[in-house]
């Protein structure tokens, strides 16, 4: 049974967003494995609070999400 579980920071996407990348996971994940695995097949998104992620020792939130969305994200 395929598991893919997805973390994302909180706020950056809304609920219909989610529903999609839980669709879109799925198909892809049963294109490789073979539709009858589709059923089987779960997709978790946990959403982290903004602020408790970090990248290259860097804490990253909602603002700095928004800023790499936009390409407006200045490089340490």
């Amino acid at each position: 049974m395929p598991l893919v579980d997805i973390k994302l920071i909180e706020g950056v996407f809304s609920e219909e967003e989610i529903k999609k990348l839980i669709k879109d996971v799925t198909d892809v994940v049963v294109s490789f494995m073979g539709e009858d695995l589709r059923s089987f097949t779960l997709v978790v998104v946990q959403e982290v609070k903004s602020g408790s992620w970090g990248v290259g020792g860097q804490a990253i939130g909602l603002e700095e999400v928004r800023a790499m969305q936009a390409g407006t994200l200045e490089k340490p």
